[in-house]
């Protein structure tokens, strides 16, 4: 009886196993089987393509090959190494290593070939040689706005900048030649080939406007060779929605040339300082202190200093026992009398130490906030830097009258232009953004991005009455130089020094300008950042210029009339 049942329980099994190899894992070993007997070439999918905000294509593609071998298909290895490198350029030796690896059905030797070389493989008749269609990106304009757009690697993934912020969308889904082969992996004589076709990438257009990104890269690439300077940066919003129009970082790369050889160089040219760079503002950062203190004006803050206050001509205050002065010595009567406007256009330090001492740490740090201080702004590129505040349980009254002209207190680029936006187009702060729309291959719209109001900074009517300041600040201030007759053109200048190790570099300077038109409407905004100038560093005689060269060519650009 025990022999049966044992006989039965082994039967039992058997039938079990049975059923789970047919019927359970049937359809996988099926597929097993069949992929021993089929070999599949990849169709690499086109990499959507990217465009500046008018349709002007800034980033394309070009056809090329990858070149695979199938080695059990190979008659002769070293015949074959040796006609693949004479075509290819490769080092015959290194092809043959790849041919006699074990347990490789299939190698790949080359990859983004020319179009010519391919013609000369079939040429040749070569057994086991097979190839399919690639993409290599192409770049309109060389080095332009090469550190916002970035690079892809040699299989065509993106490496920097918007290829790799927006590569989902961009890669596509790739698709595949397949066809049926022996055991050795030769293609057999009656194969069957199954074609699966690649999806394109889809396609990006861009805040970017070509024309003034053209611009401010002519009027940077002057002012880099005029002053010397280490580097120089320029960012070009509009105000309204902080559509980032121009984006420049000079010195620059040729993103058709890309120097991969030269790590140290590439890291350098490919970085976007202004997103992920940061540096102590200076004066230009007196129009956020500005905006808190005419906000909690209007608010009817008792304490707050009003348009028509006259602050104390004193060149120096003495704040935690440390001495605040000012760039200028008032010899002669200079910034005597000054009022909040007057304050802008002498750029008086001891001022604005005053107002950020008025205004407190806590309700400082309020406004600083708002103005996405110590924050990122969530611009869509990877890297951005948040800037650095000081905890707030850690300043000191030095410390708060020194960040309310600008030190003691670290930006990025970005950061600056935006507060400075926000603070100038009615108090509204908006997330900057570079996508615009995107679009399918074809190029029907998938969607449309919209401004998004992160919060509001200031009142319409601070914002108004600091716009109206700052335009004093260009007609008869620190920033005349940026005066363009017949336009109502605002902006603040900005001189600071920098630190190294935690002190003064002696003679090292960062001069600036921010400005914007129409003063009373702002569609445009420019952040004009120059790096160690050489000789003349003030803001108000390097930066400043430059500002106003890049809005004249904007008011070409856009045929904007003259001020009436």
């Amino acid at each position: 009886m025990s022999v049966v049942l044992i006989i039965t329980f082994i039967f039992c099994i058997i039938i079990a196993r049975f059923f789970y190899v047919q019927v359970v894992w049937g359809k996988e070993l099926t597929l097993r089987a069949t992929d021993q007997w089929n070999r599949e070439i990849p169709i690499v999918a086109p990499r959507g393509v990217i465009y500046d905000r008018n349709g002007t294509l800034l980033v394309g593609n070009k056809t090329t090959y990858r070149v695979f071998v199938r080695p059990n298909a190979v008659v002769s290895k070293e015949k074959c190494a040796i006609e693949l490198s004479a075509v290819l350029g490769i080092d015959p030796q290194t092809l043959l290593e790849k041919l006699n690896k074990k347990n490789m059905s299939e190698v790949t030797v080359a990859k983004q070939v020319e179009k010519e070389s391919i013609e000369k493989l079939v040429s040749l008749g070569l057994a086991g040689v097979y190839y399919s269609r690639d993409n290599a990106r192409t770049y309109s304009y060389n080095d332009l706005l090469c550190q916002v757009l970035g690079f892809t690697a040699s299989d065509g993934m993106g490496l920097t900048g918007i290829e790799k912020y927006y590569e989902n969308l961009l890669c596509g889904t790739n698709g595949e030649i397949s066809y049926t082969t022996d055991i050795v992996g030769v293609e057999t004589e009656n194969t069957q080939i199954v074609y699966k076709q690649a999806i394109a990438g889809d396609n990006l257009k861009l805040t970017i406007d070509l024309e003034i990104q053209l611009s401010a890269e002519r009027a940077m690439r002057n002012v880099y060779n005029s002053s010397g300077a280490k580097k120089v940066s320029c960012i070009v919003l509009d105000p309204s929605n902080f559509d980032v129009l121009a984006m420049v970082n000079y010195p620059s790369y040729n993103l058709n040339e890309i120097p991969r050889d030269d790590a140290d160089r590439l890291n350098a040219e490919s970085r976007n300082c202004l997103v992920s760079d940061i540096y102590e503002p200076g004066s230009t950062f007196k129009i956020v202190t500005a905006a808190a203190n005419l906000e909690e004006y209007v608010k009817g803050n008792p304490k707050a200093f009003s348009p028509t206050y006259v602050f104390n001509g004193s060149r120096t205050r003495i704040v935690d026992g440390t001495t605040i002065k000012c760039w200028s010595d008032h010899a002669n009567g200079k910034h005597s009398n000054q009022t909040l406007s007057k304050a802008l256009n002498n750029s008086c330090n001891p001022c604005f130490t005053d107002i950020a001492l008025m205004l407190g740490t806590d309700t400082f740090y309020e406004y600083l906030h708002a103005f996405g201080l110590g924050n990122t702004t969530g611009i869509d590129f990877s890297g951005e830097a948040a800037g650095l505040l000081l905890a707030q349980s850690l300043v000191k009254d030095c410390d708060l009258a020194r960040i309310g002209f600008g030190q003691t207190i670290a930006v990025s680029g970005l950061q600056l232009a935006c507060a400075a936006a926000a603070a100038v187009n009615g108090g509204v702060y908006y997330t900057p953004h570079l996508l615009k729309e995107t679009a399918l291959s074809d190029g029907k719209t998938i969607s449309v991005y919209e401004p998004t109001v992160k919060n509001r900074v200031i009142s319409e009517k601070a914002s108004a009455l600091l716009a109206e300041m700052l335009e004093g600040v260009v007609t008869e201030g620190s920033g005349k130089r940026a005066y363009i007759e017949g336009y109502k053109v605002g902006g603040k200048t900005g001189t600071a020094q920098k630190f190294e190790n935690g002190h003064i570099a002696a003679g090292k300077y960062v001069s600036s300008f921010v400005g914007f038109f129409p003063s009373d409407s702002p569609k445009y905004l420019a952040l004009i950042i120059v790096d160690e100038p050489q000789g003349t560093y003030y803001g108000s005689a390097v930066a400043a210029p430059v500002a106003k060269e890049i809005f004249e060519d904007i008011i070409k650009i856009k045929n904007i009339n003259r001020y009436e």
